[in-house]
């Protein structure tokens, strides 16, 4: 209970002026004893013991107590239930409020501020923001997240999903941005980087060792329960929400991205430095950098590849739409191989289509050559697709051409015309 200084003058008045008892003072005021023991015992008074009453929980006070040594967990709701069986006539409120004072309490653990050295090890975490709408489609907006331990350098880029593919296009653009990496990359048990923990004994993912392989860093999970030991980033992430993605306005994913971009290098690079509060983070950056390694000579290939295959139609499915392929390699198997641009459609190793990437829903991606070849293979099929063109043109065509066959006109040249 907080209460304002004139209740707290008059408490130390009552008491030393007018020596009046704890509980008469309470009384008079309308408010708790243990207020007032708390404002005498900030004045240096000890506090006043007094003789606990009778209740009826004391019978089982030994039982709860070593019931509580041997499961400290145990939910108060079941040891009520197992006091109960046992004769307890109470109900649930003076027994619950009993036992958070019998409970044993952990022991806080202190946790020491981790140093690191300079070019040693940089944190990587995912933070979610909602979502974005593109086209009929709603995508996750997913923050990928890396900050260098020495200088407090951050590197942001979103993503539409924190798959694997963008986690490693993550690492490699952040290498990429600060030309170089640290030795060590720190994980908290990410799915992209831990596929199975028990103890100290993990398996990483094998993609994610195949990434360091190449780069040549250490990954490094965080211990269980040690969040201290990745605070560095999740501090970043905090940061990122409060100080750049409130109130944000952006129309796409790339504006997003470009501002994320300008925010790193100039607010983010301008806060002081924790490590050495006379640098700025964009100075110790600069001091930091050489310590990095340096990049290989070609970067890792981040591109999806998955296997697909075209049915009927000449189109095959990919992340939600379609993408047309050349008629002759319908009912076979295919393999996609995608970027965040472009996507390619290989038959073997020989590349039969290339489109420009959508993360829409729902959408036919066309190629006109694929079309205009079937077009010349099935006259039927020609005919209807001059139909379904005309009819997306205007809802008055099936009408017409309705019309156009009942005077006698053949639908064939009508659409030739038309077209």
């Amino acid at each position: 209970m907080t209460i304002n200084k004139d209740i707290e003058a008059k408490i130390l008045r009552y008491h030393f002026v007018e020596q009046w008892r704890v509980g008469t003072i309470a009384t008079q005021l309308g408010i708790h004893h243990s207020v007032v023991d708390r404002v005498l015992s900030q004045a240096g008074l000890p506090k006043v013991e007094r003789s606990p009453r009778p209740s009826i929980i004391d019978p089982y006070l030994p039982f709860i107590r070593e019931t509580l040594a041997q499961f400290p967990t145990l939910t108060t709701a079941r040891l009520y239930e197992m006091v109960k069986q046992r004769g307890y006539p109470g109900g649930t409120s003076l027994f619950r409020q009993r036992i958070s004072q019998l409970r044993p309490r952990r022991q806080p653990e202190a946790h020491l501020r981790l140093k690191t050295l300079p070019g040693e090890q940089a944190q990587v975490d995912w933070g979610h923001f909602g979502s974005i709408q593109i086209g009929k489609a709603k995508r996750p907006l997913m923050a990928f997240v890396m900050v260098l331990s020495w200088s407090r350098q951050i590197y942001l880029q979103f993503y539409l999903n924190q798959q694997m593919e963008n986690f490693l296009r993550g690492h490699v653009a952040a290498f990429e941005a600060w030309n170089g990496l640290p030795k060590v990359l720190l994980y908290d048990n990410l799915k992209s980087a831990v596929l199975e923990r028990q103890g100290d004994a993990i398996r990483f993912h094998p993609t994610l060792l195949a990434l360091s392989a190449h780069y040549r860093f250490e990954p490094r999970p965080v211990a269980v329960a040690r969040g201290n030991e990745k605070g560095r980033v999740e501090r970043a992430i905090r940061y990122i929400r409060d100080n750049f993605f409130a109130a944000r306005h952006f129309q796409t994913l790339e504006e997003l991205n470009h501002q994320a971009d300008q925010w790193c290098q100039g607010v983010s690079g301008e806060r002081r430095c924790p490590e050495n509060t006379e640098l700025t983070v964009k100075e110790a950056f600069h001091q930091e950098q050489p310590s990095l390694l340096s990049l290989p000579d070609n970067p890792f290939d981040t591109r999806e590849s998955k296997p697909v295959i075209a049915r009927k139609t000449p189109y095959i499915r990919f992340d939600l739409n379609d993408y047309s392929i050349p008629h002759q390699h319908v009912q076979k198997p295919l393999t996609v191989i995608a970027d965040l641009k472009q996507l390619c459609i290989l038959d073997g190793e020989h590349m039969i289509a290339e489109h420009r990437r959508s993360f829409d829903k729902a959408k036919q991606i066309e190629d006109e050559n694929h079309i205009n070849a079937l077009w010349l293979q099935k006259t039927n099929a020609k005919q209807h697709r001059g139909q379904d063109r005309l009819s997306a043109a205007s809802a008055h065509i099936p009408l017409f051409l309705q019309q156009a066959i009942q005077r006698g006109h053949v639908l064939t040249t009508t659409l030739r015309l038309l077209n």
